[in-house]
């Protein structure tokens, strides 16, 4: 008996490791290495054998540290400091408020060439690696999970020929998802993203005109940028003409880190899964000394203030003008900051190079989260239902924080004009004002009402794939369809042609008709003929 026991749970343990994979990861950096971490160790708890393959100079994944899964460190030319320095470049672009247009113009230029090398570094550091390129097929991997930040990732699912999912949050004007992706996005009701984000889907016409502007802007910018760096890169590693969009639009699934507590409906398709907040967590316990710090504000509360894993710092100017602002409000302030001390720093202001942030915004004393509208934190606000000022600093972060003051659970200021009072008066508008508490628990009752956790459908989508070997069932036909045949131009041109031709016989057979009908004739009956005749 005990040994059929034994045999039967052998068997049950076989079976269950049958159903393991092995999942090649090529990540992306900052916060969206965090993102894709969660997803990673979820896959690691069902069994699976995860690699994450990533460059040497990687600024932030730690692959000297070790982990549950496996690391693949391919070596580049780049140094790690360089890379780091090119995405602090880019990061602080976006906060030159002193420069002129020229040299904001040409800012923009160095940046993105430099980003370029990067990006060149990294894929031919990969595709021009033999023995990088003979272990990856040797291990027989199931399904490539990678994040667009890795260059040349959507390549490499294709080099390796096995499926591909994508993790991303929608691109300016959906760029990636609409032209590469496939997804429809109706001018008509779907706003443009925009570097001063004010269009939501309820548009009068003059913003749907502007609306319609920004995707053309968008669209030719996009096509026109990819066409000059991308698409040659990945036609010098395939060896034939290819495209970033061709080979992305491959991909079987595209899991999309929002939610319907964040976006405005729309259109989707069926390999379109949305799971924002995959990385929320109930809040753990804070430290000693930070749980007297927050237990010391009071009736009164805390703020949480965090730029996000990419932004540590800011300019003296703008930190003094900040913390003058803090130090104005009843609340206690925990404030993640590593630059120079504000001289204006108030008592109830505490500055820490790291917080715990979704633990602090899970605490009840939380009142409200200042943050630059990162993907992450803002739905770690809206699981633990916090309002939120929004400073917005580049990228998608003015869309996000649009969304969030549309659906009324946050005041945005702009960090580069806003003087003290103005964010004292918005801090107060979100404390004392109960609509935007209401609003943000409104999000997070849809939030926490799905039928699964979206971790737990991003690990469903990506072991679907290694079950049945892709999603191409899922694939719209639209991506084997050129422009004009998408937009049935050809039909129409057609359809236009025949109608011309119609009407041209038409109004033939009614002009022969016309002079046979009323054509002069003689007493006699024969026609009459003309004077040249």
């Amino acid at each position: 008996m005990i040994s059929g026991t034994l045999f039967v749970f052998v068997l049950l343990c076989g079976v269950e490791a049958g159903h393991a994979g092995k999942v090649l990861v090529l990540p992306g950096e900052y916060s969206h290495w965090h993102n894709m971490r969660a997803i990673i160790d979820a896959l690691v708890d069902r069994n699976h054998s995860v690699t994450v393959l990533v460059s040497s100079s990687s600024p932030t994944v730690p692959h000297t540290r070790k982990e549950r899964f496996d690391f693949n460190v391919f070596k580049v030319n780049m140094e790690k400091e360089e890379a780091n320095a090119v995405w602090s470049d880019f990061i602080h672009l976006w906060m030159n408020d002193t420069a002129t247009k020229y040299e904001t113009v040409f800012n923009i230029w160095r940046v993105m060439t430099n980003y370029m090398v990067l990006a060149t570094d990294i894929c031919k550091g990969m595709f021009h690696n033999e023995d990088l390129l003979h272990t990856l097929r040797e291990s027989h991997y199931d399904v490539l999970f990678s994040d667009p930040m890795m260059p040349c990732s959507d390549l490499m699912a294709q080099k390796l020929n096995i499926p591909h999912v994508l993790s991303l949050r929608a691109t300016f004007a959906y760029t990636f998802e609409q032209l590469c992706g496939q997804m429809p996005a109706p001018p008509s009701y779907v706003p443009a993203a925009a570097l001063q984000g004010h269009l939501t889907d309820r548009m009068s016409f003059i913003e749907r005109v502007e609306n319609m502007l920004l995707y053309i802007i968008h669209t030719t910018i996009f096509r026109l940028n990819m066409k000059f760096t991308f698409d040659p890169l990945y036609t010098e590693i395939w060896g034939k003409p290819t495209t970033i969009c061709e080979t992305m639009g491959k991909a079987d699934i595209w899991l999309i880190r929002t939610y319907w507590d964040f976006e405005y409906p729309r259109p989707l398709l069926p390999n379109f899964k949305f799971v924002g907040g995959l990385h929320c967590n109930p809040a753990k316990p804070l430290s000693k000394e930070l749980e007297e710090f927050v237990q010391s504000s009071g009736d009164h509360g805390i703020v949480v203030f965090s730029l996000g894993s990419m932004i540590g710092n800011l300019t003296l100017e703008r930190a003094i003008t900040i913390a003058s602002a803090l130090g104005q409000i009843p609340q206690k302030v925990v404030w993640r900051y590593n630059g120079k001390t504000p001289e204006t720093l108030a008592p109830n202001t505490k500055l820490y190079d790291w917080i715990p942030q979704n633990d602090l915004l899970g605490h009840p004393k939380t009142k409200a989260f200042i943050t630059h509208g990162g993907t992450n934190g803002l739905y770690e606000a809206i699981y633990h239902g916090v309002p939120m000022v929004g400073l917005p600093l580049f990228a998608d972060q003015p869309d996000n924080l649009m969304h969030m003051k549309t659906k009324g659970a946050a005041v945005v200021l702009d960090i580069n004009s806003m003087q003290s009072k103005d964010l004292v008066d918005a801090l107060k508008t979100v404390v004392n004002n109960p609509s935007y508490k209401e609003s943000i628990m409104r999000l997070s009752r849809i939030h926490h009402d799905q039928p699964m956790k979206p971790l737990d459908q991003a690990v469903y989508w990506i072991e679907f794939v290694m079950r049945h070997k892709g999603a191409k069932h899922l694939r719209v036909q639209a991506h084997d369809l050129s422009w004009y045949q998408y937009h049935c131009l050809d039909v129409v041109a057609f359809l236009l042609s025949i109608v011309a031709l119609i009407t041209f016989l038409f109004i033939k057979a009614c002009r022969c008709l016309f002079r046979k009908c009323f054509r002069k004739t003689r007493p006699d009956g024969k026609a009459q003929k003309s004077k040249k005749e």
